[in-house]
């Protein structure tokens, strides 16, 4: 789950609070070319406000008709959309493609603020719900499970939302960040430098004055978690590189030439670094675009450090460049 179905959760949270009937829409099985994977959620205001999503927009537009005439689903129920070729082409399911859902009332949402609590923590938490009682329960979530329905009830997957660490705070840190945040990223620069940070003036970001080892070391990094270094000082890339290369931070990078980069390696070496740990270090930095400007670098960056997240080969390098071989397990589509 990413963190565009937490905003969901936060939002039926806020209007449940307000005293509206809200239902939450959940896809838990698709055949064919569905639009949308197991897992994905909607919400629905019992006026036909929605956000989320499960399909296209004709399957919303039809959870919303039902709802402004006036249904009011009371217990978990299971819709079905596309049976017919005639149904599919009606619900923007194309090639015969199926959608399977279940539609619940919002009775408590105090679960809700359970899972926003833990998932800021950085833990990753399973919502199961029964479907008989609509009975919900939380447990700790485990890396690369999957969405689950067995007819009986279903099984969710909660946050934590991805984040990114930016050592550096130039030109090119504002450009990266502002890109990270449209991707939904938690963005924290990093800079102890006074003449910068300053100036540094990206709204929604995080900034701390910290050595960035010490941040790195206090932040305890998971495997939702990025590292981008982009100083060229190696009193604050490599002090940073040495906390996180020992994490399990699923991407780590530093900027810098092909020859900088077999130096700072050499310089990583006389550590407390294995050479597997060193290894996990990504440079140059950024996948092979022909980037020249910081905006374009930025796109290149973020374009690598998201392909390592889906689990894609990094195809585009330039030759000679240093490509983590560490195994990257990103987390299963919804």
């Amino acid at each position: 789950m990413d963190s565009l179905d937490l905003s969901v959760l936060r939002q039926a949270r806020e209007w449940h609070a307000g005293g509206r009937a809200v239902w939450l829409v959940t896809v838990i099985e698709t055949w064919g070319s569905a639009p949308r994977p197991p897992g994905a959620l909607l919400a629905m205001r019992d006026d036909g406000l929605v956000v989320g999503s499960v399909s296209g927009g004709c399957v919303e537009d039809d959870l919303i008709d039902r709802v402004r005439h006036g249904e009011r689903v009371d217990k978990p129920s299971l819709i079905t959309y596309g049976v017919t070729k005639e149904e599919a082409a009606r619900f923007g399911l194309p090639c015969g493609g199926n959608l399977r859902l279940v539609q619940e009332p919002l009775a408590d949402s105090r679960w809700i603020d359970e899972v926003l609590e833990r998932t800021a923590r950085h833990e990753l938490v399973a919502r199961r719900m029964e479907l008989a009682s609509g009975r919900v329960t939380l447990e700790s979530g485990t890396r690369g499970e999957s969405f689950e329905f067995d007819g009986q009830q279903l099984r969710a997957l909660y946050g934590p939302r991805w984040r990114v660490i930016v050592i550096g705070a130039g030109q090119l840190s504002r450009a990266f960040a502002q890109m990270a945040l449209a991707l939904d990223f938690e963005v924290i620069c990093c800079d102890p430098r006074e003449e910068y940070h300053l100036t540094w003036d990206v709204a929604n970001t995080t900034f701390s004055k910290e050595m960035p080892d010490d941040l790195i070391v206090r932040l305890q990094l998971d495997p939702h978690t990025a590292v981008v270094a982009v100083t060229h000082d190696p009193k604050l890339d490599d002090m940073a590189l040495l906390e996180a290369l020992k994490s399990p931070a699923f991407y780590i990078g530093a900027l810098g030439s092909r020859g900088n980069t077999a130096k700072r390696k050499e310089r990583l070496a006389l550590f407390d670094l294995t050479p597997a740990e060193i290894d996990r270090l990504h440079g140059p930095i950024g996948l092979d675009i022909g980037a020249r400007t910081p905006a374009e670098i930025a796109v290149a960056i973020l374009a690598e450090v998201v392909s390592v997240r889906n689990g894609v080969e990094l195809r585009q390098k330039k030759a000679g460049s240093s490509v983590a071989t560490c195994e990257v397990t990103s987390l299963p589509a919804r």
